[in-house]
C-alpha cells in the first residue's frame, strides 16, 4: 500500500482527498490511498509519520505550511524560495523533503489568465501569509511588479486604507490570498474601492469554494476579468504527484 495524506488543523472541506481518490480510481491504482490527518499542533507530525510506515507523501495546508519547516530534513529549492511548504516527499533514504507547488500552480494558471507582463501588469497581493509568499515568487518569475496589501503597516507594503482609485488604476492585476469569502463566510471580501475597477483589471482569487466569491462578483460587476483558485489547486496537485513519483 502506498499511502498519501493531508495534514492541517481543520480538514472537513478537503479538496485533496477527493482529487487524489478520483485520480487513483481513474488510473486503477488499487494499492494507493489518501487520508486526512488533522493535527492539533504541528508537533504531532513525527508521531504521525512513525505510526504510518506506508506513507510516501503528504500535502500540508493551513496553518502548518510554515510551521512544518523545522520538522523536515531538508527543503527543495521551491520551498526555500517561497519560505513555505505544501508538499512533503518521503525520500528513498527516509528523509522528509519539503517542496512548494502552490507557486507552480498559481504561476501556470496565471499565464493563461492574465496576458500582461512587466510594468503593464503591476499587481496588488491582498494578504501576507504563506499563500501570498507563493504568489510573490510566481509574479517574480513572470516579471510582474507587485505590492502587498495588509491590514497593518508592513515594511514597504500598503494598507487597505492606502488603496485609492488611483492605486487600483495603476495595478490591473489583483490577487486575493486571504481567506475572506471562503465557505461558510461567503458574504465577506477584502476592502477595496471596487467602483474604481474597469474592464482592464484581472482579479484572481485563490479561494475556490465557493466558485464565485464576493470579491469576484464585485469585479465582474465592474467589467473586470475574474478567476478562482480551482485550476491552481489542480495544477499544484499534479506537480505534487510528479514529485511523489519521481523516484
Amino acid at each position: 500500500m502506498r499511502q498519501f495524506g493531508l495534514i492541517g488543523r481543520t480538514l472537513s472541506h478537503s479538496f485533496s482527498q477527493t482529487y487524489f481518490t478520483q485520480k487513483f480510481y481513474s488510473l486503477q491504482l488499487a494499492e494507493h490511498q489518501y487520508d486526512l490527518f488533522e493535527l492539533a499542533t504541528i508537533g504531532e507530525l513525527p508521531g504521525l509519520v512513525a505510526a504510518h510506515p506506508n506513507l510516501v507523501g503528504l500535502n500540508v495546508t493551513v496553518p502548518y505550511k510554515e510551521q512544518v519547516v523545522p520538522y523536515l530534513d531538508k527543503l527543495a529549492p521551491s520551498a526555500s524560495r517561497v519560505g513555505a511548504v505544501n508538499v512533503i516527499e518521503f525520500s528513498a533514504e527516509g528523509q522528509l523533503i519539503g517542496h512548494n507547488t502552490d507557486y507552480i500552480g498559481f504561476r501556470d494558471s496565471l499565464r493563461t489568465f492574465c496576458p500582461l507582463r512587466g510594468e503593464d501588469a503591476r499587481a496588488l497581493i491582498l494578504g501576507n501569509g504563506g499563500a501570498a509568499k507563493a504568489v510573490e515568487v510566481a509574479l517574480h518569475d513572470l516579471n510582474i511588479p507587485y505590492w502587498n496589501v495588509t491590514r497593518q503597516p508592513l515594511g514597504p507594503g500598503l494598507t487597505y486604507e492606502d488603496v485609492t482609485p488611483e492605486i487600483l488604476a495603476a495595478h490591473p492585476l489583483i490577487v486575493n490570498t486571504t481567506p475572506l469569502g471562503t465557505f461558510p463566510l461567503t458574504d465577506e471580501c477584502p476592502w477595496l474601492p471596487y467602483q474604481a475597477l474597469t474592464e482592464r483589471h484581472y482579479l484572481y482569487d485563490l479561494v475556490y469554494n465557493p466558485s464565485e466569491t464576493l470579491f469576484m462578483l464585485k469585479g465582474k460587476e465592474a467589467g473586470a476579468q475574474v478567476k478562482n483558485g480551482f485550476e491552481m489547486l489542480c495544477l499544484q496537485a499534479e506537480a505534487a504527484w510528479d514529485i511523489w513519483n519521481a523516484q
